[in-house]
């Protein structure tokens, strides 16, 4: 906490901005803290030896504003957050976290133009469910769609299977609104889908974590919903011929929604009771009853199951979560002993980020599971310890992934800097930094 302002002045200054009932101030720790502790702040923890965080909601896009502008005068530090579905909760170093779970509202919809428009605290089910009422899709399928913000969404550049099909976030998000680390209030793009009006903010801020600006709404194209869609799934022994098949697929005349691999350890995590050591490609399909017969056509026998209802959409939710199980509350993701990489490379590198992780899993002591949209070269790779005890550190799994197989794209989720190595065009990125938050207010994770 600044020493310009005491933690009382900084809470009921914040209180005269978003309301009484909207700011939680969490007690300091009765006795000074171990090194292992973590003080428990319900939904939220930070490590021991730093004060508990003030939490925050604002209601609106002014309200921001004035947290930011407060934040600056007393030399604050920041943290927005949506759903908390990737940063590991007990890693926050900051004096505010900034919640935007109330701004929920739907600036517009359009549904005969396709696009939409709605508040950063919008979850992605809720976004999808308002628009599949008029048989539309929103193409975005993160994990935990029921607690997955727009604004985290886009921050954190989340993506599901569905990229295969219908691209990155980048790629239909059509406008932003934000407020800047200083208090500025700004916007990038439009509501229409033909839009070249101004800098491209929405390529700039999404997966920036926080660190540029606090998005505060976006607007999106919208795609017309699959009038029905099947699954096929096909078994390999190994990685490689899983990725032969991805090369056969990639050629035909095929346009798949999602073509995803799975590897074994990750099949046995989604499903305990299975035994197999066989690498998985599933590959959805939608159309009519000729296209779904032309896919089973080009890709023949190697498919061994057609997936259709409740069975397909099991599969694609336990696929979009991995590594979360059911209960959230014992997610793997809430502790330090577990590890995701988050990879997009060449098509062509795909086959050593999955042989690099591989060599990293040491049989009874860590265990290993990969997906990933291989069609676009999106790769997620997580490892865990196969005993409780063993301690596991992202460090190494970086390092060891970076000797491999160098890359630039590459993010590790649930780590306070998200960035494995240090980006070609970093000086750009300090000064663009520099540009909107030239009090490096904003830390929702920070540059390497």
């Amino acid at each position: 906490m600044s020493a310009t302002a005491s933690a009382p002045d900084v809470v009921r200054e914040l209180r005269a901005i978003c309301g009484e009932t909207n700011v939680v101030e969490h007690p300091a720790p009765s006795r000074r803290p171990r090194l292992d502790d973590t003080v428990d702040l319900g939904e939220f923890g930070v490590a021991a030896g730093t004060a508990p965080p003030v939490e925050v909601t604002p209601g609106s896009v002014e309200e921001i504003a004035a947290v930011l502008q407060m934040a600056n005068e007393h030399g604050l530090s920041v943290t927005p957050v949506g759903g908390v579905t990737e940063l590991n909760p007990g890693r926050l170093r900051t004096d505010i976290v900034l919640h935007t779970a109330r701004l929920t509202q739907v600036e517009h919809y359009d549904h005969a133009d396709l696009t939409v428009g709605v508040g950063a605290g919008m979850t992605v089910a809720q976004l999808s469910s308002m628009v599949s009422a008029d048989k539309l899709l929103f193409a975005l399928d993160p994990a935990l769609p029921e607690r997955a913000t727009i604004g985290g969404v886009l921050a954190a550049a989340s993506h599901g299977p569905l990229r295969q099909g219908y691209g990155a976030l980048r790629d239909f998000c059509i406008g932003i609104r934000f407020v800047t680390g200083d208090g500025r209030k700004g916007k990038g793009g439009g509501r229409v889908v033909k839009n070249v009006a101004g800098y491209d903010m929405m390529k700039l801020l999404i997966g920036s974590y926080g660190t540029l600006a606090v998005i505060t709404s976006a607007s999106f194209k919208l795609f017309p919903a699959p009038r029905q869609t099947r699954t096929f799934l096909a078994e390999f022994a190994t990685a490689t011929e899983a990725l032969k098949f991805r090369d056969m697929v990639l050629r035909s005349p095929l346009d798949p929604m999602c073509l995803e691999l799975v590897s074994p350890g990750a099949r046995r995590w989604m499903r305990p009771e299975m035994q197999s050591d066989s690498w998985a490609m599933c590959l959805r399909a939608s159309g009519s009853d000729t296209v779904l017969a032309r896919y089973r056509k080009e890709l023949g026998s190697a498919v061994m199951w057609e997936l259709a209802g409740d069975d397909e959409r099991n599969m694609w939710s336990a696929i979009t979560n991995f590594p979360i199980p059911a209960d959230i509350n014992q997610s793997p993701l809430l502790t330090h002993s577990f590890l995701r990489l988050n990879a997009t490379v060449p098509l062509h590198k795909v086959a050593s980020v999955i042989s690099a992780v591989e060599d990293f899993a040491v049989p009874g002591s860590f265990d290993f599971g990969v997906i990933g949209r291989v069609g676009v070269g999106h790769v997620l790779a997580s490892a865990w310890p196969a005993d409780a005890d063993i301690c596991m550190h992202d460090d190494a799994f970086v390092d060891h992934l970076l000797r491999r197989v160098p890359c630039d794209n590459l993010a590790v989720t649930g780590s306070v800097t998200p960035w494995a190595s240090s980006p070609p065009n970093l000086a750009s990125m300090r000064a663009v930094k520099r540009a909107l938050d030239p009090k490096n207010v904003l830390q929702g994770r920070s540059l390497p």
